[in-house]
């Protein structure tokens, strides 16, 4: 096997190892657990957060009053953009590594190319793991009676992070901050 051809399998190897990963990440959970802290009564701010939500699709579970708790659950869809890429990148991996096979082994004919078909796999698999089930929870750890309010959610990073950019400095909503300026 020529050194050219042999490199030319490897990063298409590679390529395919990197296409499994991002589709692992891609649908992979990513619930987080933050705190909020609020000046107003705790009352008001969950009132503001429980609209904020239901105005986004999420429907109200039982919560349960001895554990100050209220949860939320809604289908999170996959991104039919993001299917279509990893569907496209899966077919022309699948053709480059068709191609190397056939520089490989002359004898195997035209068929390695038929390893394009293999393209939708990857964006299907994305589709079935991304769309599922979520759940919001928002549960109260102040006092009642105090004048300020403290609650810890627990949600997907990136609804937490919509929360925070739109909820904020209408229920003056302060936190750590670490979810803004991750890198990830």
């Amino acid at each position: 096997m020529p050194l050219t051809l042999g490199s030319t399998l490897l990063l298409t190897l590679l390529m395919t190892v990197g296409l499994v990963f991002f589709l692992r990440a891609a649908s992979k959970d990513r619930t987080t657990v933050v705190d909020v802290h609020s000046p107003q009564p705790a009352l008001d701010v969950l009132e503001g957060l429980s609209q904020w939500l239901l105005q986004r699709g999420w429907q109200a579970e039982a919560g349960d009053p001895e554990r100050r708790l209220l949860r939320f659950r809604g289908r999170v869809a996959s991104s039919l953009h993001l299917a279509l890429l990893l569907s496209l990148l899966g077919g022309v991996g699948g053709a480059c590594l068709g191609l190397v096979l056939r520089q490989l082994s002359t004898g195997l004919g035209w068929w390695p190319l038929l390893l394009t078909l293999l393209g939708p796999v990857a964006g299907w698999v994305y589709r079935r793991r991304a769309a599922r089930q979520e759940e919001v929870e928002l549960r109260l750890i102040s006092e009642d009676e105090a004048p300020c309010s403290s609650l810890r959610l627990r949600a997907h990073r990136d609804e937490l992070i919509a929360l925070e950019q739109e909820l904020a400095p209408r229920l003056q909503l302060s936190s750590d901050g670490s979810l803004l300026s991750s890198p990830i």
